[in-house]
C-alpha cells in the first residue's frame, strides 16, 4: 500500500540532514513534534522550496525548476510531474485543510491531511494513509504552539512526537516554489468541483511561473495565485469519454471564470474579502487532455502574458 507519509518522510529525513546547506531551522516542541521553518524565520531558498513541492506530492511526483518564456519577459518556474495524481495532488499536495484557531491560522497542505481525513473530498477518494508518521505543510505566519501541534497531532490520530510541520509562509522564497508547484493540483480540484470523477485522471503534467519574492503575505499569495491563473499551463492524462471530456475542458481554465483578467490583488481590494471571489477562477491558464482511451487531444485556455506581467511589475507586456 503506497503511504505518502512514508514517502515523504524520506524527503524530510535529506531535508534535516542538509539543513544549513537549504537555509533551513529544524527544532523540536516540548510535545516532541518537530517543526522545520523553511521561510517564516529562517532564510530558506530554491532548494528548500524544491525539497518542500516533493514531499508536499508525498513521493507521487518530481518538480523540477525552468525557465518560462512569455515574450519579452520571463520567469524562473517549476515543471511539476505526477502519476496518481488522485493520490499525490488531491489526497496530499492540494490545500484544503484550513486550520483555524483564536491565536492561529493556517493552511495546510501535503500528506497528514490523508492520515487526517477531516476534509469532505476525502469521501470520493479511495485512498487513505494509515501511516505511522504524518508531515503536514503549514502557509501561516506564525510558528505553531505546543497546543496547535497537539490539536494537528490528535486530528491525525497520533502521538505529536510523531507528527512532522513544515512552515512555509508565502512570502518568502522556498514558499513560493512550493505554490506554484501546486499548479497541477488546482486543476485537479476544479475539476473535483465540477462533479467530474478525478479518478479517472492518470497522469498530470505543468508548469508555471515562481512570482518574485514580496515581504507581504497577501500579495505574495495573490502574486503566485497569478502565476497559475495566468501563466500555468498543463497536461492531463485520462481514460474517459470523449463526449465527457469535450464538455469539462471548456470549464476548466481560468479563462471560465467571470473574475478572469483581473490581477488577484485588484481582486481582493475590490471585494473586501477573498472568499467573495469566484472559487472556480483558481485553476491553470491552459489545460490540456490526452484521453489514452481514445487518443483524442482537448484543449482550453491561454496563458495571459499582460494580465500577469502586470500582476508581478505593474506593467503590461
Amino acid at each position: 500500500m503506497i503511504s505518502v507519509n512514508q514517502q515523504a518522510a524520506a524527503i524530510v529525513a535529506e531535508m534535516v540532514e542538509q539543513a544549513e546547506r537549504l537555509g533551513i531551522d529544524v527544532s523540536l516542541l516540548s510535545c516532541g513534534t518537530r517543526v522545520i521553518d523553511i521561510g517564516l524565520r529562517a532564510p530558506g531558498g530554491l532548494l528548500a522550496g524544491l525539497h518542500t513541492a516533493n514531499l508536499s506530492l508525498g513521493g507521487m511526483g518530481q518538480v523540477h525548476f525552468q525557465a518560462l518564456d512569455y515574450g519579452n519577459f520571463w520567469l524562473p518556474g517549476v515543471a511539476i510531474a505526477v502519476d496518481q495524481p488522485e493520490i499525490g495532488c488531491m489526497a496530499s499536495q492540494y490545500a484544503g485543510w484550513g486550520i483555524r484557531k483564536p491565536d492561529f491560522f493556517a493552511i495546510g497542505s501535503g500528506p497528514a491531511r490523508a492520515r487526517a481525513r477531516v476534509e469532505a473530498l476525502f469521501g470520493a477518494l479511495d485512498y487513505r494513509d494509515d501511516a505511522d508518521l504524518a508531515v503536514l505543510i503549514l502557509e501561516g505566519r506564525n510558528m505553531p504552539s505546543e497546543a496547535m501541534a497537539e490539536y494537528i497531532a490528535r486530528k491525525c490520530r497520533l502521538d505529536p512526537a510523531q507528527v512532522t510541520l513544515i512552515m512555509a509562509p508565502a512570502a518568502c522564497q522556498a514558499g513560493l516554489v512550493q505554490l506554484s508547484a501546486r499548479a497541477v493540483a488546482t486543476g485537479m480540484h476544479k475539476m473535483f468541483k465540477l462533479g467530474f470523477d478525478v479518478r479517472k485522471v492518470l497522469h498530470g503534467f505543468g508548469t508555471c511561473p515562481i512570482p518574485p519574492v514580496v515581504p507581504d503575505e497577501d500579495l505574495a499569495s495573490a502574486h503566485a495565485n497569478d502565476c497559475v491563473l495566468y501563466g500555468a499551463r498543463i497536461q492531463y492524462s485520462m481514460a474517459a469519454e470523449d463526449a465527457e471530456l469535450a464538455e469539462l475542458i471548456e470549464r476548466i481554465p481560468s479563462t471560465a471564470s467571470p473574475d478572469y483578467g483581473t490581477p488577484c490583488q485588484e481582486l481582493f481590494q475590490r471585494y473586501g474579502d477573498f472568499y467573495a471571489i469566484d472559487p472556480l477562477l483558481f485553476c491553470p491558464a491552459e489545460v490540456t487532455i490526452n484521453n489514452l482511451t481514445s487518443g483524442r487531444v482537448f484543449h482550453a485556455g491561454r496563458t495571459n502574458p499582460q494580465v500577469l506581467q502586470r500582476a508581478l511589475f505593474g506593467s503590461a507586456a
